[in-house]
């Protein structure tokens, strides 16, 4: 009775002196996150708010509290921070290598704070200067807001409507028409594949929402790919092509399928003497290119043309200008819930998505409830080789979704309600009420497009 009442009160005594001793320990100061913070003025002060509070369990390369070096608290604090990193790194959301912060980075960021969720009540228990002042956290609400209007809405708009966390298509972007004409031509041309059987178009077709509405594509001989074929459609505003990030912009992505032996199985070296002979070709090609036909010059016509695949006007589009009856009723409860339950924080900014790697089966196991592993699970990890981007992808745009199925890179879902039910469980670890997966899918199919005046 006497030992347990000692442990007991020892216990005691450590959960009040901890806190005590972490008020003389500081808070972190010129870590990587204010090193690296972008240029901006407002980036670089949310930088400095939030240094503080935030480094423990999100940012690397801060040492460890003391108490880090106690039996168990180690491995608590160890899972704590892998943890916390793994969910939002503040170094990669304010200052990324390209030098610009993250438009899903910001709206991670933006969630929390509203809902006043981080940092978590243990953490704060252990850390009575770990949270932020009423007067932080509105500072840092509003330079998110600030910011998401000077760098990532389109010019025009309002500043209510550019100050969401989404924002309407543009019309068009600059493209030179004559490429783009001639990049057509390519997009649709057997000929860039080994038995001139297979196009861009086979498995990108635009009558099928930029896609081949298959689990995985056909390539030449019948062979199967190993995961599905994204969109075509807005992948000029992607961030990255593919679903593993593996090419920068369009004109490196249309340069992979040709020399894929699954895909299109031949050589630009083969394309190139096959458009050479055609003379019409050739000629109308070097009007426009006259260094000639060459696979840089190739795969700069086809991005040239997959930059005009752009489909403003969505009924949600609509909706955000401001045209109130653009969306029916059960569309606009959609779209609440939609950002209620979290959603619109991955897949935000005009694509809804297309600008992160997110884990895929973040909150349950994908994987292990689906089964059957195959290399297209690696995702990021195939390019990277770091641990830490296993099962991580591209997060894909919704935009057309109705029409871009079936859905997920590997193909395995054809219903987009189900789509929908699976994301909540595996990613947010929650059960959608059915009401509410139909109101999201009615908000969904208000995300389809118009290419050419003409509806997708």
């Amino acid at each position: 009775m006497k030992k347990s009442l000692a442990v007991l009160v020892g216990m005691l005594a450590l959960a009040l002196l901890l806190p005590a001793i972490n008020l003389f320990r500081g808070q972190p100061k010129g870590t990587v996150l204010t090193t690296r913070a972008h240029g901006d003025a407002r980036v670089q002060r949310m930088a400095q708010v939030l240094e503080g509070p935030c480094a423990d369990c999100h940012l690397e390369g801060v040492p460890r509290p003391f108490y880090a070096a106690l039996p168990v608290a180690s491995s608590l604090v160890e899972r704590d921070k892998r943890v916390g990193l793994e969910w939002y790194d503040l170094a990669e959301a304010l200052g990324p290598a390209d030098g610009e912060p993250s438009e899903v980075g910001l709206a991670k960021l933006e969630r929390v704070l509203e809902q006043r969720t981080m940092p978590p009540l243990p953490y704060l228990a252990l850390h009575w200067r770990g949270g932020l002042s009423r007067h932080e956290r509105d500072e840092v609400l509003r330079s998110i807001q600030q910011v998401r209007v000077a760098l990532f809405a389109p010019r025009g708009l309002s500043q209510e409507v550019a100050g969401r966390v989404v924002h309407p298509l543009p019309e068009s972007v600059p493209t030179d028409p004559n490429k783009v004409s001639l990049g057509m031509r390519l997009y649709h041309d057997t000929r860039l594949s080994g038995d001139n059987t297979i196009s861009c178009a086979s498995c990108h077709a635009l009558n099928k929402g930029g896609t081949d509405q298959a689990r995985v594509s056909t390539g030449i001989r019948g062979q199967l790919g190993g995961i599905n074929a994204p969109t075509t459609f807005n992948a000029v505003f992607q961030f990255a092509q593919f679903w593993d990030g593996r090419a920068s912009d369009l004109q490196d992505q249309a340069a992979g399928p040709p020399e894929n032996p699954i895909e299109m199985g031949t050589t630009f070296a083969e394309i190139v003497a096959k458009l050479q002979a055609d003379e019409e070709f050739r000629r109308e090609f070097e009007a426009s290119y006259p260094e000639g036909l060459s696979k840089a010059t190739i795969t700069h016509a086809i991005a040239e043309f997959e930059k005009t695949l752009v489909t403003p006007g969505s009924p949600f589009d609509r909706f955000l200008l401001g045209q109130h009856d653009a969306l029916p009723a059960q569309a606009k409860a959609g779209w609440e819930v939609f950002q209620r339950e979290g959603c619109a924080t991955c897949h935000v900014g005009r694509l809804l998505g297309g600008r992160s790697y997110e884990k895929m089966g973040r909150a349950k196991d994908y994987f292990a409830a689906r089964g059957n592993p195959s290399d297209a699970d690696l995702g990021r990890y195939a390019v990277t080789r770091q641990e830490q981007d296993r099962h991580r992808f591209k997060v894909p745009t919704l935009r057309n979704i109705a029409r871009t199925f079936p859905y997920f890179h590997d193909g395995s879902v054809t219903d987009l309600k189900d789509a929908v039910q699976k994301m909540a469980e595996f990613q947010f670890g929650s059960r959608l009420k059915d009401s509410d997966a139909d109101r999201i899918v009615a908000f969904l199919e208000s995300l389809t497009g118009s290419w050419n005046g003409n509806p997708l």
